[in-house]
Parts: C-alpha cells; sequence; structure tokens
C-alpha cells in the first residue's frame, strides 16, 4: 500500500534515476548546457527591440524582477536574470552587463550609466585548475554608477554612494562616498539628503 503512495514514487525515481544509462544523462546534460546558452543568445537578441514593455516582459519572463517604475535600456546582456533584483525607480542605461550567477541585488532609484559591467563569478588565476569562484554584489539605494565602470564579485556599494565613469571596483564602497580609478579609491563624500526617482526610459533604446 505504501509503494502506490508519495514515498514509493520517489523511491522508484530514485532507482530509475540510478539505473539510468551513462549516454541518457550525458544527452540531458548536454540539452540543459544548450538551452541555457541558447537563452541568453535570445535575450541579448530582445536588447534590440525599440520598446521598453516587450523587452522588459520578455526579462521578467526569463525570471529578472524588475520594477514596473524602472527601465533597462537597449542592448542589455545577462548571465542568470533570474537571481537578478532591480528595484523601484531606477535606471539601467545602454548596453549594460549583469550577471546573476552568485545574485545580484540593485535597488531603488539607482542610475547605472552606458556599458556598465556587473560580474559576481570570475576565475581564481592562483587555482590550480583555475577555479570559479565568487560572490553576491549588492548596488544600494541611490548609488551612482558612472559610464563604462566595472564592478566585481562579492562588492557592496552602500546606498548614495557614486563610482566615477570608467573605475574599477574591486571591494566595498561606503555610503554616500565617491570612489574612482582602477583600482576605484575614495575621493570625496556625497551628500545624504537625497530624494529623486529615476526610471526614465528614452523611446525606442
Amino acid at each position: 500500500m505504501a509503494e502506490d503512495g508519495p514515498v514509493g514514487e520517489s523511491a522508484l525515481r530514485a532507482v530509475a534515476k540510478r539505473q539510468a544509462p551513462r549516454w541518457l544523462v550525458e544527452a540531458v546534460r548536454w540539452r540543459r548546457s544548450v538551452w541555457g546558452d541558447l537563452r541568453l543568445r535570445l535575450l541579448t537578441e530582445v536588447g534590440h527591440l525599440p520598446s521598453h514593455r516587450l523587452r522588459n516582459a520578455c526579462y521578467r519572463r526569463a525570471g529578472l524582477v524588475l520594477a514596473r517604475t524602472s527601465s533597462i535600456h537597449w542592448r542589455a546582456e545577462f548571465y542568470a536574470p533570474e537571481r537578478i533584483v532591480i528595484g523601484a525607480y531606477t535606471t539601467i542605461g545602454d548596453s549594460a552587463f549583469l550577471d546573476g550567477r552568485s545574485g545580484l541585488w540593485i535597488g531603488d532609484r539607482v542610475n547605472l550609466g552606458s556599458h556598465v559591467t556587473i560580474w559576481t563569478r570570475q576565475h581564481d588565476i592562483d587555482s590550480r585548475d583555475f577555479a570559479e569562484v565568487g560572490g553576491p554584489v549588492t548596488v544600494g539605494n541611490y548609488a551612482v554608477l558612472g559610464s563604462g565602470c566595472t564592478v566585481l564579485p562579492g562588492v557592496t556599494i552602500g546606498a548614495g554612494a557614486v563610482v566615477a565613469a570608467g573605475a574599477v571596483v574591486t571591494r566595498d564602497v561606503a555610503e554616500y562616498t565617491m570612489v574612482a580609478g582602477v583600482p576605484a579609491r575614495f575621493v570625496r563624500d556625497r551628500p545624504r539628503d537625497l530624494d529623486y526617482r529615476l526610471g526614465y526610459a528614452k523611446r525606442f533604446v
């Protein structure tokens, strides 16, 4: 009687999995790998559609959490969009690259300039087998990431912080501070009494 219930079905599935021929296991893995790569390619093509509404609908369908008041401009590219969260009244500039593999959280009223790159995974160049390492990236509310800047894995950019154009951020950025350079270093403080909304969506871009 117990074999007809959920426990019995789970046991049968486990046995079937153990007995699956190696070629079948490899075929399933190959199919998943191909679909994963094709999915990212299709999302890249979606980035060329001249409509914010269509693009955003496709991004959400792929699992990306995007507030209705926020916008992602054209030619965006993603890794693991299902692990990316973008808050309210935030604007992502054109040609952004957002890596969600280890988790990416972008807060409210954040501005990303054009060609911003955020990584959450990378290879360890000192590892014998070139192991992949990384960590989640967090971008706090009211943060500003200038055009062409790069954020590396495991970094937290505090609320109200500013990353200058072209900077490479390798470590955490304190709240309401500005950093610049390669690697990015402290430049000055920023006022804390911020009160504005973004989410601007340029037509056809």
